[in-house]
């Protein structure tokens, strides 16, 4: 069991591939295209509520640019931040939080995107609110809002059952609509952590000749770190 726990806090980093979009089909669509050389508009601002999956979006675009052999930045923005002067010369940058930006890291995000907009290199930008609500620097609120401007639609509780059904599918694993049921009212409701435990399982499972039930969902999240 122990060994179940580490497996899940070795989860799979979040990458645009492992996104379930639901509603944002659009802007994930969106995202995959920002590195073409084709693309339309490169700078993107997105706004949702915790647990939408900004975050995974951030780092997912940052994952696949740096696989592509393209230099990506990612900065968790806090009132402490502050920005790297190569910052602007790279060829994507994500900055997550920016509503949460000191004054001079307001500024600095300014310069940033003007560099990146010279340059034609690519800005995704999130804020738990739209860019006209932001309180920031004037300037910085009216750059953010030029681009695209998407919302980010958390996904509601009968979309992570269907995608929670796929992967068991695609995997051979029987699993009873009450384990999916039992996982959203127990365990971290994310995405990526419900996957994570449900890989995790279908490996219990097998290793104890024991079906997926609840009552073996119920033994994995006592263990330590894992329930929410």
């Amino acid at each position: 069991m122990r060994q179940l726990a580490l497996d899940l806090a070795h989860s799979p980093p979040p990458t645009l591939e492992n996104f379930v979009p639901g509603r944002n089909a659009e802007l994930l669509q969106c995202l995959r295209q920002l590195s073409a050389e084709s693309a339309g508009e490169r700078f993107i601002y997105v706004w949702g509520l915790p647990g939408s999956g900004r975050t995974h979006l951030l780092r997912g675009l940052v994952s696949r640019e740096r696989e592509r052999g393209r230099r990506a930045a990612y900065i968790a923005c806090t009132r402490e931040t502050v920005f790297d002067p190569a910052t602007g010369t790279a060829d994507c940058v994500a900055a997550d939080d920016v509503e949460r930006l000191g004054t001079e890291a307001q500024l600095a995000l300014f310069r940033i995107y003007n560099e990146l907009r010279e340059r034609r290199g690519a800005l995704l930008a999130s804020g738990d609110r739209p860019p006209a609500r932001l309180d920031l620097r004037p300037d910085l609120v009216t750059r953010l809002g030029w681009g695209l401007v998407y919302e980010v639609h958390a996904l509601s509780d009968d979309e992570k059952v269907r995608a929670l059904r796929r992967h068991a599918q695609a995997r051979g694993a029987p699993v009873p609509e009450e384990v999916f049921a039992y996982l959203l009212s127990h365990a971290q409701r994310d995405m990526p952590t419900l996957m994570a435990v449900l890989d995790a399982l279908d490996r219990r499972s097998l290793e104890a000749k024991r079906p997926i039930t609840v009552t073996l969902v119920r033994e994995f999240l006592q263990a330590d770190g894992i329930r929410d």
